[in-house]
């Protein structure tokens, strides 16, 4: 019989253990992938909130935002999920440990996706700010109709990148009892001490979510206007 690091290897025992433990370990894809997209929401709206504060011409609105975003992305989301699950709770803030999950996600990836907007916009050319101002626009048009569009195009694939770092980041959902994709795997193999095929599974299913999430990104990339994208 073949062996593994000193173990018996008999597929067709893996192959009945990850028939048996494929709904559980689906339970936990759908949460993984929940948490992500949800997350991934709130960092794209919050981080543009951040990049629009940022360029506000006062300073008592821009620095407050700087020192925001850089206190967000310089401390550990870890630290952030703990904050948000153990200790708002001591003022009166009470929220389900899935919903806590993704917006320790959100918040702590809206620091990234804030300065990806800050370059789209910047790479927005100046003579459509100075048309924009000719035309007599108001500001808020002026991002909503010209600015905004033309740079959503232009973070697409920096987005990309965040979106995939983010799935591989759901694990860390587990230290608030969130019984995401690698958890359930981790808690199949302390049940039955078999780790080799959940954690192998896992590990696909991983691979699979983030290849698709990156196909997607390919394909936004080829069919959005590089022009801009009109929102209204």
């Amino acid at each position: 019989m073949m062996t593994l690091f000193g173990h018996p290897l008999n597929t067709a025992s893996h192959w009945t253990f990850f028939v048996s433990i494929l709904p559980l370990i689906f339970k936990g894809l759908i949460i993984t992938v929940e948490a992500t997209i949800l997350g991934f929401l709130v960092a794209l709206g919050l981080g543009l909130i951040f990049a629009l504060l940022r360029r506000v011409p006062v300073r008592a609105v821009s620095w407050p935002t700087v020192f925001v975003i850089e206190f967000v992305r310089d401390t550990p989301l870890l630290v952030q999920l703990y904050f948000l699950y153990f200790v708002l709770p001591v003022y009166g803030v009470r929220m389900p440990a899935f919903i806590t999950g993704l917006l320790a996600l959100g918040i702590q990836y809206s620091a990234y996706t804030s300065e990806v907007y800050r370059a789209g916009l910047d790479a927005v050319d100046r003579g459509q700010w100075e048309a924009s101002k000719a035309l007599n626009l108001s500001t808020v048009r002026t991002y909503r109709d010209v600015v905004i569009p033309q740079a959503i195009p232009r973070v697409i694939p920096a987005m990309g990148n965040y979106l995939v770092s983010m799935i591989k980041d759901t694990p860390v959902l587990s230290a608030v009892t969130v019984l995401e994709m690698l958890s359930m795997a981790q808690m199949i193999g302390d049940r039955v001490f078999r780790y080799f095929v959940p954690l192998t599974t896992v590990g696909l299913f991983f691979l699979i979510v983030t290849l698709f999430a990156s196909a997607l990104v390919r394909f936004l990339e080829r069919v959005l206007p590089k022009q801009g994208i009109p929102l209204k």
